[in-house]
């Protein structure tokens, strides 16, 4: 009768449920933190990937800019030169038609107006010659002109349709980043669920006793409740708790999706007094260590499945209490238990 007086006597603690929300929000914030990150970094990837293919786009293209200029020079030089050919065909036509003219008039000595005429005849078919070939050179930097276009319009249209997928790629990524950042916050809520069904269910099947209680996101075991001073052992009393534990998260497992890729993480914790250095542990780090991994074999051996614990070991460097008392060093030996994803 005292014993349910009591109870009835004890308030509703309301911090515990304030914890899980403030943990989910700050779970939530990471998450999205991490997705940001991740999203910009296949972004800046791609980006990256896509410029470098546009460098090789203008450097092509600047190449083919400066042998077109060239070709167009070597074109005037040509030009120029047929120019002056021309006007050297002229000047011979004219002095030939005025040879024949004072042939005709019978002036001057008729031999050596023969011979002048010869000359200047194949001085014009020479003339005559190379004006065709530079009328064939013209033709032939006309065609490689045209073909220089050719290539840097191929070449605009692939810049193009680079481009176009780009914006293609990046319409993805921020869709496949939305996509991403709505799913880990689903995963989130579940496990946060999850996690409060399970430390709910914890608080009414283990005993109700100080040294059993939530801490945030962990509930935590003092010591004292599961092995002796200095050992790695369980007591028989903390057997019963650990049984109790089992049995909670096989019935937990049947619950969460397979989907979700939980773990049961088992931390060790000691105060800060060092060891004696004579028994079997060196230090206060192997002590936790053992600790964590005794409820975690403990768990296995009582039908909790291997691949859903992790078993870690923090020594002293973790405390919940700074102080130097014995009562803090007595908070901070503990075995906690934080159920997360993998």
């Amino acid at each position: 009768m005292a014993l349910a007086r009591g109870r009835s006597e004890r308030r509703v603690d309301y911090w515990p449920g304030f914890v899980d929300a403030l943990s989910t929000l700050l779970l939530s914030i990471m998450f999205l933190l991490s997705v940001f990150v991740l999203a910009q970094f296949l972004l800046s990837r791609e980006i990256s990937g896509k410029d470098e293919v546009l460098n090789r786009l203008n450097s092509q293209i600047n190449e083919l800019t400066q042998l077109l200029a060239l070709e167009r020079s070597n074109s005037q030089d040509t030009l120029d030169q047929l120019a002056n050919l021309q006007a050297s065909l002229s000047a011979s036509e004219s002095e030939k038609s005025r040879l024949q003219q004072l042939l005709s008039q019978g002036a001057g000595d008729d031999q050596q107006a023969q011979a002048r005429i010869g000359t200047l005849t194949g001085e014009l078919d020479n003339e005559k010659q190379l004006s065709q070939r530079a009328m064939s050179q013209v033709e032939l930097l006309n065609q490689q002109i045209a073909a220089l276009r050719k290539q840097i319009g191929a070449l605009e249209d692939a810049l193009d349709a680079s481009e176009k997928r780009d914006q293609e790629s990046n319409t993805k990524i921020a869709d496949l980043g939305k996509r991403l950042n709505v799913a880990l916050a689903q995963r989130v809520q579940e496990l946060n669920r999850y996690r409060s069904d399970f430390f709910g269910r914890l608080r009414e099947i283990l005993s109700d006793r100080d040294n059993i209680r939530i801490v945030g996101d962990r509930f935590v075991f003092q010591s004292e409740v599961l092995f002796p001073v200095g050992a790695e052992t369980i007591n028989p009393a903390g057997e019963a708790e650990m049984k109790k534990l089992a049995a909670a998260i096989i019935e937990l497992q049947r619950e969460i999706p397979p989907e979700i890729n939980w773990v049961l993480r088992v931390d060790g914790h000691t105060d800060n007094v060092p060891l004696s250095g004579t028994g079997r542990f060196k230090d206060n780090w192997e002590l936790s260590s053992a600790r964590a991994t005794a409820v975690v074999k403990f768990l296995i051996a009582n039908g909790v499945p291997a691949n859903r614990l992790v078993a870690a070991g923090f020594g002293e460097f973790q405390p919940l209490d700074p102080a130097d008392t014995d009562e803090a060093r007595a908070r901070n030996r503990r075995i906690e238990l934080k159920l997360t994803e993998r």
